[in-house]
């Protein structure tokens, strides 16, 4: 078995809607990617985390036992601690790992997860005092488990995480060795090849085991064969995994065994009780030999959403899982799954919503990754066997005949101004005015063709009082593009003073209250028809509105001018 580091063997469609051109969401060309580092001089560093106190620091953990604290500008800021009394020993154990509570802005608690003197997996609480947020008080450890693992020094797993929920979930390996003879992740009884979801307490004054049991946990009314403890089952080495910031889905890199590394997704509102599958399963293909008690018919095992193959060339040994990106600082790789192999050197790309044939890989791109980060703000890190910190960065999507100088917008009354200045235009086609509501999902506003006039502007008529980001889509004569970072316009009040009313209408009469002038209204039924039309002659203040003989159904009531217009949805009983 080869012990490697860790982790060890392992119609398309445009619709026109109200003068806006809607399209379906739209990738970008294959982002390129590189790291660069960043901080240097540190020894087997294993993992890097924030404390999303609003500070921006960077925390990186180093096997040996000391926590390495950091600016935002990523200038060292000492030691924050060094837990004792684990096992490191250049081999796979130590400290592995580290999570901030998430209200740690106020209770100063965080939590590590190493292997103690034993070999046993530990997870224990520290404390920050207010006085000195740059150094813990290593006085401070409650230890909340202590989980035995006998006989091998490796499989250790080694990844806390704090999910969306506020309980703390950890990942544990199989216990070591060869094919998990004692049969460990299959083994409810025990908590080793284990998804684990607790809820820490955040008062020093509870009790051992400062935890409880989150009461939604899926075994919890199981009985006495499985742990109340166990969130998932069936994993063989979960050395990192994360949640994906934004959509809270969960993303495992499992290592294998002889054949086989694989990914793991499970979508945010997904129960828990999934089995991934080990050791009946190595990523998609049976295990060989097959181990009794195993079921190998489909529908049994969670499979993996993606498996490379051992190799050097296209695969690798031992897969360090990642992070999907939502920082705003890289646009080209904004939801897209990073993470790589820490043997062969690849790093892969996984869009979020695809499958393994998705996958965008660079051979040989970064030698000896142990783990993946992110800063508060969702700029993404990784840390390295060589003693960097890295920063993980887009080079861009194609190399475009224009240089793009500054992109800004602004609320108006009814629609949102964008504008942009850009120099050294050539054979530049047009820009794509891109938006949307959650910074994952973009539908085009609309096209404004490149004129090499270096300044342009564009007016986005819009129906909504939320926030929305923006894009530009930069587009050469040959179809090559490359976007711009996001920028966000917020909401105004300008639906909030005009509304019609009511919502529901019986009696065949509509009521606008306005504060703003409009020239016309309209009425839409569902097809995108206009079934009523009148001129309102920029009144204001109350006006009533006869649609009697209106058909029962849903409709819009649409009310514009040159410069604005409103949309609302009423039902005609």
């Amino acid at each position: 078995m080869n012990q490697c580091y860790f982790l060890a063997r392992k119609n398309y469609r445009i619709l026109f809607f109200f003068l806006a051109c809607f399209g379906l969401y739209q990738t970008s060309a294959q982002p390129i990617i590189s790291f660069h580092s960043v901080a240097s001089g540190l020894s087997a560093a294993v993992d890097v985390v924030n404390a999303g106190d609003n500070t921006n620091r960077i925390f990186v953990v180093q096997q040996a036992g000391t926590i390495k604290v950091f600016d935002q500008s990523l200038n060292p800021l000492g030691d924050f601690l060094t837990v004792t009394g684990n096992s490191y020993n250049g081999g796979e154990r130590g400290l592995l790992s580290m999570a901030f509570h998430p209200d740690y802005k106020n209770n100063g608690y965080f939590f590590v997860y190493y292997t103690n003197t034993n070999g046993d997996v530990e997870v224990a609480r520290y404390h920050t005092p207010p006085a000195t947020p740059n150094v813990a008080d290593p006085a401070s450890r409650k230890i909340l488990l202590t989980i035995p693992h006998p006989v091998n020094n490796n499989h250790n797993g080694g990844k806390l995480n704090f999910g969306p929920d506020g309980y703390l979930y950890f990942a544990t390996g199989d216990g070591g060795g060869g094919g998990d003879g004692p049969n460990n992740a299959q083994n409810g009884t025990v908590l080793l090849g284990k998804m684990v979801r607790i809820n820490v307490s955040a008062n020093e004054m509870d009790p051992a085991p400062y935890y409880t049991i989150p009461p939604d946990n899926p075994f919890l009314a199981a009985g006495d064969n499985i742990r109340d403890e166990i969130w998932a089952f069936g994993l063989r080495n979960p050395f990192r995994w994360s949640f994906d910031k934004l959509t809270h889905d969960m993303w495992i890199g499992d290592v294998g065994q002889d054949l086989y590394e694989e990914i793991d997704f499970r979508a945010a509102g997904t129960s828990g009780g999934l089995n991934y599958g080990w050791h009946c399963i190595e990523g998609t293909h049976p295990y060989a030999p097959a181990n009794p008690g195993c079921i190998l018919s489909a529908g049994v095992y969670a499979p993996p959403l993606f498996d490379y193959p051992h190799n050097n060339a296209t695969g690798g040994f031992a897969v360090i899982g990642g992070f999907v990106y939502r920082g705003t600082l890289n646009p080209a790789m904004y939801g897209y799954y990073i993470f790589a192999d820490e043997v062969s050197s690849n790093v892969w790309l996984l869009p979020t919503g695809g499958t393994g044939a998705d996958t965008i890989e660079f051979r040989a791109l970064q030698a000896n990754i142990s783990s993946f980060g992110e800063a508060e703000n969702g700029e993404l890190y990784a840390t390295s066997l060589n003693g960097q910190l890295y920063n993980i960065v887009a080079t861009g999507n194609a190399a475009l005949p224009v240089k793009l100088i500054s992109f800004e917008g602004a609320a108006r009354e009814g629609y949102n101004q964008l504008n942009w200045l850009t120099s050294g235009e050539t054979q530049l086609r047009q820009f794509e005015i891109e938006y949307s509501t959650d910074a994952v999902h973009f539908q085009q506003a609309g096209i404004v063709a490149a004129a090499n006039s270096g300044a342009y502007s564009f007016k986005h008529l819009i129906s909504t009082t939320h926030k929305l980001y923006y894009r530009l889509k930069m587009v050469d004569i040959d179809g090559k593009f490359i976007y711009s970072n996001l920028i966000i316009i917020a909401g105004n009040d300008f639906h909030g003073k005009n509304f019609a009313s009511p919502s529901l209408i019986s009696n065949g009469l509509l009521y606008l209250r306005l504060e703003s002038s409009f020239s016309n209204l309209q009425i839409i039924n569902m097809d995108g028809k206009v079934i009523h039309q009148e001129a309102i002659a920029n009144r204001t203040g109350n006006i009533s509105i006869s649609i009697a003989g209106t058909p029962a159904g849903q409709y819009l009531v649409r009310l514009y001018s040159n410069d604005k217009q409103l949309t609302q949805k009423i039902v005609v009983q």
